[in-house]
Parts: C-alpha cells; sequence; structure tokens
C-alpha cells in the first residue's frame, strides 16, 4: 500500500541555490531617521547686517547672476561664519552624469532637501579642487504662492558667476537613500561607492560630505558654508538661495 503524500501546501518552500544567493544583491537596510520637525530661530537683525554687509563687499563676475561671487584666487581670511545651523551636506553622482545635492539635519536622517544640479559630478569636484566655489541658486518670487524657500521645485543655477542651467528639486528615490545609508557613519569624506548599475559610460559612483552651516537672511534667501576644518581662510564651498 503506498505511502500518502503529504498536501502540497505543507511542503517547506525550497531553498535557494548558492548561485541565486550569489546573485541575490546585498543592498544595506535602510533604517534613516525621521528629521526633527523643530524650526530653527531666525537671526538676529544685527547678525544679518553683518552677513549682508560681508555680501555686498564681494565682487560680481557676471551681471546675469544676482548673486555676488569671488574669484578662486580671492579670500575670506577675515570672515567668520557664527550662529549659522549645522547640517550634513552631501555632493554625490556618478563622474559622468549630474551631481545630487542633498541636506540632512545630521546623517543619521532622512534627506529635508535633494537637489540635481546641471553640472556633471566629476566636473565640480574638479572644481572644488581648484579653489574657492560659489554656487547661486536663483527663482522668481510669486507673491501669490506661499511656499517654502527649499520646496521651490526649479531653479537657476549659476556656478562661480557662470550660468550652468537648472537645478530641480526632487524627492529621494531608491538609489539615492541607499546612497545615504551607506554614509549613515560618515561625518566627512569623499571617495567611491560600490553601485550595482555601473555603466561604464557614466564613471564610478563618487561623493563628497562635509557639514555646512545654515544661515537663513530671510524668508527668501538663506546660505550653506562649508567650512574647511583644515584652514581658516573662509568657506570653500558656498551655496545661496534666493527668491528674486
Amino acid at each position: 500500500m503506498a505511502t500518502p503524500r503529504a498536501p502540497q501546501s505543507q511542503l517547506p518552500p525550497p531553498s535557494p541555490t548558492s548561485q541565486e544567493q550569489e546573485r541575490s544583491p546585498s543592498r544595506p537596510k535602510v533604517a534613516l531617521q525621521q528629521p526633527s520637525q523643530k524650526k530653527p530661530s531666525l537671526k538676529s537683525t544685527k547678525l544679518f547686517r553683518q552677513f549682508r554687509a560681508v555680501f555686498r563687499s564681494f565682487p560680481i563676475i557676471s551681471p546675469a547672476c544676482k548673486i555676488p561671487v569671488l574669484l578662486h584666487n580671492s579670500r575670506l581670511s577675515d570672515v567668520h561664519i557664527h550662529g549659522g545651523t549645522r547640517v550634513t551636506g552631501t555632493l554625490f553622482g556618478h563622474r559622468k552624469r549630474r551631481v545630487s545635492l542633498v541636506i540632512q539635519q545630521s546623517s543619521k536622517c532622512l534627506p529635508i532637501l535633494l537637489l540635481e544640479l546641471a553640472i556633471p559630478t566629476g566636473k565640480l569636484l574638479q572644481e572644488l579642487g581648484l579653489g574657492l566655489v560659489r554656487i547661486a541658486l536663483e527663482c522668481e518670487k510669486r507673491p501669490e504662492e506661499k511656499i517654502k524657500l527649499r520646496d521651490e521645485p526649479l531653479w537657476n543655477l549659476y556656478c562661480n558667476g557662470r550660468k550652468m542651467g537648472y537645478a530641480v528639486k526632487r524627492e529621494a528615490n531608491e538609489e539615492d537613500l541607499n546612497v545615504m545609508q551607506m554614509l549613515h557613519a560618515v561625518s566627512m569624506g569623499a571617495g567611491v561607492l560600490p553601485s550595482e548599475t555601473v555603466d561604464p559610460a557614466d564613471g564610478e559612483l563618487t561623493y563628497m560630505r562635509t557639514h555646512f552651516q545654515r544661515v537663513i537672511g530671510s524668508k527668501d534667501s538663506e546660505t550653506y558654508y562649508m567650512m574647511n576644518p583644515d584652514s581658516n581662510t573662509g568657506p570653500e564651498l558656498s551655496i545661496f538661495f534666493v527668491r528674486i
């Protein structure tokens, strides 16, 4: 008499073969925290006037850009940034593709701002290696719309006074979050990251992360200063947001 077979639903699922395990992607689990909802306090009128006086002393390179910028060999040895809110900023992307800028409250938090800039990652990192870099992001005021500055969807982009196209705000996708998760323990640094979607034509996935000082001028302007911890010559990278 034949032994009855167990129902198909009761059979244990087949275990993956070693080849299937090798093909499975080893992505880190995204465990980033929600950013705090605490609103940063506005700076005093005296502090704002000090920064405005500094900005007005900068030479203007291009009349098309409303934000003044410095030449590479200019110095800011007398400029000190006080009263700003410290945030984490990351520039990353494949060398020959557009660079992304991510702002986080800390390296362990989800992004509060993600912009895609119309500049190849390799070119921007090369500019940073040469000296001071000023990025100006401008958009027009729309009095009929009440929108936070960092929620503006589209910006005119200038790099050291040269028009470079546009910057677009977007939501973080799976690849962005994986990059942030891989870097969650990194406070400052630069290097190359592993990527599952490597196309030789795009180049390596590179990043640069550091702390920025966020200074709010008004509801229509704020600036992020990257400070060099090894030098007292002022910020090497400044990012200006302004509605005009």
